[in-house]
């Protein structure tokens, strides 16, 4: 099988992960801290991975200040923003339903930004994925205790802002970056990150980490499995097709981050959660399937040959 059938799959497998890493890091660094270092690392394996393979560096300064905008948008705002909301008490069940605005954001302002139309099939499958997700979370979401755990709107409205600036960053890699070198145009995404995360880093948190085996294996994996793996499929996948095609492999997440959860922290999978997830595929399926071509007519298709 070829990378571009392979990728998303592999994308959405990697990227589901983040759930268990964020869970496991958080007993050891503060979210934005962790987030520091985990870019720092990428950008230094990168830069080696660009020189031994000979990686082409954009010899353009605006190219460049592309690359940089993008991932302060695409890491920086969002995976900031997340993690940030995540420490402030945001459930990841809530958390998980806002990540499900992100495709329909995507298909919402597309049009207006790189002109991109989708068709009524994959508008269903967009809507169809949302309902999934829905119903996959809505348990937990009314099982919370609102009483014993309070939810502040300020972290919650942080997590959509989040949600928000990774469907911009998508859409501005997909208008200003559709060429130049992946590896070199993902190095100078992470040093956009860190323009944003670092100060954020320094005026909320106070810089805590505990470094221990379980942390190092947390940032081995962030950096490997995360920052360069799964980043460089979703730029892959960006170039190739439509972003809101790509955008929409994020209604697999949280299913496959619930199974994860199941298998390592012991948390129950529901009948809700396993319907759920059943549809928001059956979703991601019609935005990504490729429309039929009508077939000619008689006197179409004898007037096609003719010529």
């Amino acid at each position: 099988m070829t990378l571009a059938r392979l990728a998303p799959a592999i994308f959405v497998l990697l990227w589901s992960t983040g759930w268990v890493v964020a869970k496991y890091a958080a007993f050891f660094a503060d979210p934005l801290t962790f987030l520091v270092l985990r870019y720092t690392f990428a950008i230094l394996l990168f830069i080696g991975f660009c020189v031994v393979t000979g990686a082409r560096w954009p010899r353009s300064w605006t190219t460049i200040g592309h690359a940089i905008v993008s991932g302060m948008f695409l890491h920086g705002l969002y995976l900031g923003a997340v993690w940030w909301a995540i420490g402030q008490g945001v459930p990841a069940a809530i958390s998980g339903i806002i990540a499900g605005l992100q495709p329909l954001m995507t298909a919402a302002v597309a049009p207006l930004l790189i002109n991109e139309n989708l068709t009524r099939q994959q508008q269903t499958g967009l809507v169809l994925g949302f309902f999934g997700i829905a119903l996959a979370v809505l348990p937990k979401m009314v099982a919370i205790d609102t009483a014993a755990t309070p939810i502040q709107i300020l972290p919650v409205l942080v997590n959509v802002l989040g949600m928000a600036a990774v469907t911009y960053g998508t859409l501005y890699q997909k208008r200003h970056l559709q060429n130049g070198d992946i590896r070199a145009i993902a190095t100078l995404q992470y040093a956009g990150a860190l323009i944003v995360t670092v100060p954020l880093a320094l005026a909320l948190e106070d810089l805590q980490v505990t470094w221990n085996l379980q942390l190092v294996g947390a940032l081995v994996w962030s950096v490997l499995g995360l920052s360069m793996g799964a980043i460089a499929l979703l730029l892959y996948l960006i170039r190739r097709g439509q972003v809101s095609r790509a955008a929409s492999l994020i209604y697999l997440v949280p299913p496959l981050a619930a199974v994860q959860a199941a298998l390592f922290f012991g948390e129950a999978l529901t009948l809700p959660m396993i319907v759920g997830t059943i549809i928001a595929v059956m979703g991601v399926y019609l935005t990504n399937r490729k429309a039929a071509r009508p077939v000619p007519s008689g006197d179409a298709a004898r007037s096609a040959a003719a010529r």
